[in-house]
């Protein structure tokens, strides 16, 4: 029987997040597998990959709050706002505890934020790291984000870490940056780890070279933690059945219409299903689910890439 699951991966520093992929990709001799979140190669940390027929729900889990430790140098700003760009500035550091603690409460809660200019995030049709290549001038695009947690972990100038509870879609790069023009001195990311997605952390990881083809299966969580999220509801086993087969079922009328997990009398995880004009309808199927002659599943990005 193939595969199927989520890994809770321990990234490190150096390989991109698609090395990892085609890594698990050849232990499990797996053609579908796919990730929720990328980390570019300066970061490390939690990176959710799916496997086989749990790559049809990380759209569940892309879009989890995230928490990162991040260690910014404060002194110099880059190309990249992180440390594998060119320094662009450089001042001297003459920043307080006190002073870093007064600039923080500006970054928490419901912020705007611009995207940094050498990111995946397309604007005509063309990722901005390609035209921030080229030396174009680029019209950085804003996005709302939340910080729900900013934390000063560390100071030993010019170095400073924090810890950052936030939603999908923050960039740690563009916030390391911020902070910098709002201490007067700029700033730049030089280390990175991601240490929780949503309910999963480093303790529940496995660093990928520690994987064989013989043990991956004992790291496998079910496909349903990546729906653990969602409201819950129980079938027996004729609507099952034809839920299974793309068919619809009575649904009371007062039942939530969104995403719901769906699960058969014995706690067997059916798949996702959704409710409207007192039906509930099939949204993603394990039981529909054809197998390995499905074409592969590309990885999801994220818009918090590895540097934000």
């Amino acid at each position: 029987m193939s595969l199927s699951g989520l890994i809770v991966v321990d990234k490190p520093v150096g390989p991109t997040s698609h090395d990892v992929v085609a890594r698990l990709r050849r232990l499990a001799g797996l053609r579908r597998v796919g990730h929720a979140g990328t980390l570019d190669p300066l970061a490390s940390g939690v990176l959710l990959v799916c496997l086989g027929r749990a790559t049809r729900f990380v759209e569940y889990i892309v879009g989890l709050d995230k928490i990162y430790e991040t260690t910014i140098r404060l002194g110099q700003t880059t190309t990249t706002y992180d440390a594998e760009g060119e320094v662009t500035a450089d001042h001297p550091v003459n920043i307080t505890s006190d002073e870093i603690a007064a600039a923080l409460p500006a970054f928490r809660g419901s912020i705007h934020q611009r995207v940094p200019p050498y990111s995946a995030v397309k604007r005509g049709g063309q990722p901005l790291y390609e035209r921030a290549r080229r030396g174009e001038v680029i019209d950085l695009p804003e996005r709302a984000v939340t910080i729900h947690a900013l934390d000063l972990m560390m100071y030993e100038p010019p170095l400073l870490t924090l810890r950052v509870a936030c939603s999908s879609g923050t960039y740690i790069r563009s916030l390391a940056h911020d902070l910098g023009e709002a201490l007067g001195c700029g700033g730049h990311v030089v280390a990175l780890r991601r240490t929780a997605v949503g309910r999963f952390t480093l303790a529940d990881s496995v660093e990928p070279d520690s994987l064989t083809p013989e043990n991956i299966a004992e790291h496998l969580l079910p496909p349903e933690v990546a729906v653990s999220h969602l409201p819950r509801a129980t079938f027996g086993d004729e609507d099952a059945i034809r839920l299974g087969h793309g068919q619809r079922v009575p649904a009371p009328r007062d039942v939530f219409e969104g995403d719901t997990a769906a699960f058969g009398l014995d706690g067997h995880f059916l798949g996702i299903v959704a409710a409207g004009g007192g039906e509930w309808r099939a949204r993603k199927m394990i039981s529909g689910a054809t197998g390995e002659d499905e074409p592969p599943t590309a990885s999801v990005e994220d818009p918090v890439d590895g540097q934000g």
